[in-house]
């Protein structure tokens, strides 16, 4: 099954999301569920009215494919919120707190090493849960 990539991007509002591949093919949403639900919607009518018009269609389009979610660091922050503050973000990635604040809001962009640290503290915890069990 082909992977299609999509970035998704947080504005203080909302999320936006655009694929690279069909370009002009963008959405937003209220949270990443309904820009989900957006996206599919979107992609489903940006390919007939290209059909319609006879433009061309990316052949990974044709047939089965699976939409991955990329996440600027606003719109990971953000999304998961109510699940991590940022203390706890701050533990988990080594990022000072008030960093991650401007990161959330859009104030500052993190350099690729910082977006790294956030990513690997993120997987890192995710390795650990995954290997919890409970009695």
């Amino acid at each position: 099954m082909r992977k299609i990539i999509v970035n998704v991007s947080y504005t203080g509002n909302h999320y936006g999301a655009h694929i690279p591949l069909l370009p002009g093919c963008i959405t937003t949403g209220n949270s990443i569920s309904e820009l989900e639900g957006n996206m599919n919607e979107a992609i489903r009518g940006h390919i007939e009215v290209s059909k319609e018009f006879g433009d061309a269609i990316p052949e990974d389009f044709e047939g089965e494919y699976e939409l991955e979610y990329h996440l600027s660091v606003e719109a990971l922050i953000n999304h998961y919120s109510s699940i991590f503050t940022k203390a706890a973000l701050s533990r988990i990635t080594g990022i000072n707190e008030r960093q991650l604040w401007h990161y959330a809001a859009g104030v500052r962009k993190p350099r690729p090493a910082q977006r790294k640290r956030i990513e690997e503290g993120l997987h890192n915890l995710g390795k650990e849960l995954m290997s919890l069990s409970l009695d």
